[in-house]
């Protein structure tokens, strides 16, 4: 009996031919195995190397935002209240896929839970969905300080951004609900072995030996609701916030408001960018190696909680110079004229003619 090429890769985890495929009984299996990198398994210590190097400033930097947000009382203000759901975020999807990756990469501990697997497969889908939702809340923030700067206090009041929020997480829970018991209703009788480091709803799909489309179509409109409808919203948003602020009188005000919008947009394509190219390599790469899949995958979810501290703390006057005090225990005067939303009202007034 041959058995095919890529169990021989994995050897004595899980000897599997296609023949035994037809006689396994069809009882689910008590764990999966999560291969890690496919084809890469004797290079994982090496491979751990970049991860932790992107782990470490992900965890610290935004926690510092968080700790910042919340001893800087000038800082409660409605775009920093979305910028602590970004981070928590991030330091959930971080923590929810790092674990059990360094797990394997380092103690090659490839076994996971049936449960737990599908417990991490929601965590995963939910709160990457939801960043992508506190990405649409931050943008409507911007638009309304920009193109409505008069009316911004009056508009997001405590208990509208609180609103926000609260839609963000249910809207995205609630999407994300299906695929834990979409999966766990299929039986698993051709293989446990997942090739990627955690449990990916599409991952696990592929094992069910029964008909998975319902699966498929609802991954499609969950993809084509948060990264679609939003993401058309985004572009929408920040097409008008442009046009108000090229139609400032002078270009130096010009700069300085689009200054202030640059954290905003890069912390949004380093969200947008790796998850369109994956999904593209996904559907259309049929050539490109199944670790470059996995790899392109990995960085798709860690990438954006690597940099958006990074992004914020370094474009962010108040986050920068209360970070900068905190690291130097110096007396640092942080002007409140030179906050964000300041600059975005004299833009505002600029758009409006009140300031010539």
């Amino acid at each position: 009996m041959q058995e095919t090429p890529f169990c021989l890769r994995v050897g004595h985890l899980l000897p599997y031919s296609m023949s035994d495929s037809n006689t396994t009984d069809l009882t689910n299996p008590s764990t999966f195995i999560l291969l890690g990198i496919p084809d890469l398994e004797t290079a994982h210590v090496w491979i751990s190397i970049p991860f932790c190097t992107m782990c470490i400033p992900a965890i610290l930097g935004n926690f510092s935002i968080l700790f910042i947000v919340k001893m800087e009382l000038s800082l409660h203000r409605p775009m920093y209240y979305f910028l602590c759901m970004l981070t928590t975020n991030d330091l959930i999807v971080s923590m929810s896929i790092l674990p059990k990756m360094l797990a394997i990469f380092w103690f090659n501990s490839r076994e996971i839970d049936f449960s737990a697997c599908f417990t991490q497969l929601y965590f995963i889908h939910c709160f990457s969905g939801m960043e992508s939702g506190i990405f649409v809340a931050m943008v409507l923030d911007r638009y309304v300080a920009i193109c409505h700067p008069l009316r911004h206090s009056t508009i997001l009041t405590k208990p509208v951004v609180a609103k926000m929020g609260l839609a963000v997480v249910l809207h995205c829970g609630i999407l994300a609900l299906p695929y834990p018991f979409l999966v766990r209703q299929w039986p698993y009788c051709r293989t446990s072995i997942i090739p990627q480091p955690f449990c990916a709803h599409i991952s696990v799909v592929k094992l069910a030996c029964a008909d998975t489309h319902i699966s498929s179509y609802y991954g499609l409109f969950v993809l084509l609701c948060v990264m679609g409808l939003e993401g058309i919203f985004i572009a929408v948003s920040y097409t008008q916030i442009l046009r108000a602020i090229f139609c400032l009188p002078t270009k130096d005000a010009r700069i300085e408001t689009f200054g202030t919008y640059v954290s905003h947009l890069c912390a949004i394509l380093t969200f947008y960018i790796p998850g369109l190219f994956s999904s593209l390599t996904y559907h259309f790469g049929q050539n490109v190696p199944l670790h470059f899949h996995v790899l392109i995958g990995n960085m798709n979810l860690l990438v954006p909680p690597m940099l958006n501290p990074i992004i914020y703390g370094v474009r962010t006057k108040q986050i920068r110079d209360r970070l900068l005090l905190f690291i130097t225990h110096k007396e640092t005067k942080v002007f409140p004229w030179c906050s964000d939303s300041q600059t975005e009202l004299r833009a505002g007034d600029m758009v409006l003619g009140r300031i010539p």
